[in-house]
């Protein structure tokens, strides 16, 4: 419970002494139960002062819950060195019934189809040397119009596709955003206000969804470089290289970037692993639809038994990003999938029964909260293997039934448990073993 109190004290600026109380009991109770977290169940492993209702009261209020983590943030990596990027995605939790606030069809990708449920849209905080992402911005895509334009809603197919017959030509820079593209790029103004100069941000990694010319314009009018990949049978050029033939307009693309025309000049990096050879490319290239040229980088991996292909295409607007930065911020992206997959395992995401506006809200931001939290967590304890949730949860599950009975024999828990002896009881059903 000490670790619980001294990590959640840097919050005491930002939250009610009533309600940093409740938080550090729930908290607490989250950490050690077992089933599903819901409100009832959290109010069942909750110690004195933890009532049903008192749970029900927390939900209940309005918690900026983006200040809470990022003060968890602040304080665990002040004096960190090293680069910093923003990473995003959307998550979706399956949900049944009807009254639940922003329930609409989206694409699981866990059951590989359409699904009533909630989507969430999430921006972490991922440091590139450890590899580790810590949540900062979840907000759920609520109204109409934004649902329906975000990457993973089930759309209905329209008209034709392609540009309408007369119309003129446009600065390719002013585009029109959709709902969805409006409110990512609120979030992550709302990220970079937060953040502001401490950690040095220059990039935003996203996956596919913004691999187009809007995508771009949402992120750089932020101020920051988009990190994302293209269609894999995107048409991309190369800079018409030629002299000019002296009449009308200089020539801007030239030849058409191919497996076939890419050279051993833009070759960065090749390896063959299990019969699978990889060949990184990288060129700088025009796309019709963009108005800028484009940092690409091309992963061209062949098997060598059958000769079949894969491409991906990866690109930033950022023309002085070298291939192996380019993919290795890019890799950096699953590091969210891990956040969320904690999130509904561990921590009630795919849980919560709440159907209002407010609980809803919150029990989703508190789930990703606890992602967080349980990351700082885990490092401050000794001997507790880096992100091992399973490992964290059983000590304090165990932690937990032996100060109720030590209770319950009238000692003090507190007195026995710093006793190592006693302590040992506590280490009862973990995976990795307790360093020596």
């Amino acid at each position: 419970m000490n670790e619980i109190i001294a990590t959640l004290s840097t919050l005491s600026p930002h939250l009610t002494p009533r309600t940093l109380g409740q938080l550090t009991i729930i908290v607490e109770a989250v950490l050690a139960m077992t089933g599903r977290v819901t409100l009832l169940g959290l109010s069942r492993w909750t110690e004195k002062g933890g009532s049903y209702r008192t749970v029900q009261r927390f939900f209940k209020e309005k918690i900026d819950w983006s200040k809470l983590r990022w003060q968890l943030i602040k304080r665990h990596l002040t004096g960190a060195k090293g680069v910093f990027v923003l990473t995003g995605d959307e998550v979706v939790v399956t949900k049944s019934g009807k009254e639940t606030h922003g329930l609409g069809i989206f694409f699981s990708s866990i059951y590989n189809k359409p699904l009533p449920g909630l989507c969430f849209l999430n921006l972490s905080l991922a440091q590139v040397e450890t590899r580790a992402a810590y949540p900062l911005i979840t907000e759920q895509l609520v109204r109409e119009e934004v649902k329906e334009s975000a990457p993973k809603a089930v759309k209905e197919k329209h008209g034709k596709r392609g540009r309408p017959k007369g119309s003129a030509n446009k600065n390719k820079k002013d585009v029109e955003l959709s709902p969805f593209q409006t409110q990512l790029q609120g979030c992550i103004r709302a990220a970079l206000e937060l953040v502001g100069m401490d950690f040095g941000l220059v990039y935003f990694v996203y996956d596919g969804a913004l691999g187009n010319n809007a995508g771009l314009q949402v992120v750089t009018s932020t101020g920051l470089h988009l990190i994302s990949k293209l269609r894999h049978d995107s048409k991309l050029y190369f800079p018409y290289a030629g002299e000019y033939s002296g009449k009308g307009r200089r020539r801007k693309y030239g030849e058409k970037l191919t497996p076939e025309t890419l050279t051993e000049a833009h070759l960065k990096a090749e390896s063959v692993e299990k019969d699978i050879q990889t060949r990184v490319y990288q060129a700088q290239a025009w796309h019709r639809n963009f108005p800028e040229l484009l940092n690409v980088v091309v992963i061209l991996k062949t098997n060598l038994k059958t000769g079949r292909t894969a491409k991906v295409l990866l690109f930033s607007d950022d023309l002085a990003l070298t291939s192996e930065n380019l993919i290795r911020y890019y890799s950096l992206r699953f590091q969210i999938e891990f956040n969320f997959r904690d999130a509904k395992q561990y921590w009630g995401l795919e849980d919560f029964m709440n159907v209002k506006e407010t609980q809803v809200g919150n029990f989703a931001n508190f789930s990703l909260f606890m992602v967080t939290f349980s990351q700082i967590l885990s490092a401050k304890m000794e001997g507790l293997a880096r992100g091992s949730m399973l490992d964290l949860k059983t000590i304090f599950r165990a932690r937990k039934y032996t100060r109720r009975i030590l209770n319950s024999l009238g000692k003090n828990d507190e007195e026995f448990l710093i006793d190592d002896r006693i302590s040992k009881i506590a280490e009862i059903g973990r995976i990795h073993a307790k360093a020596a």
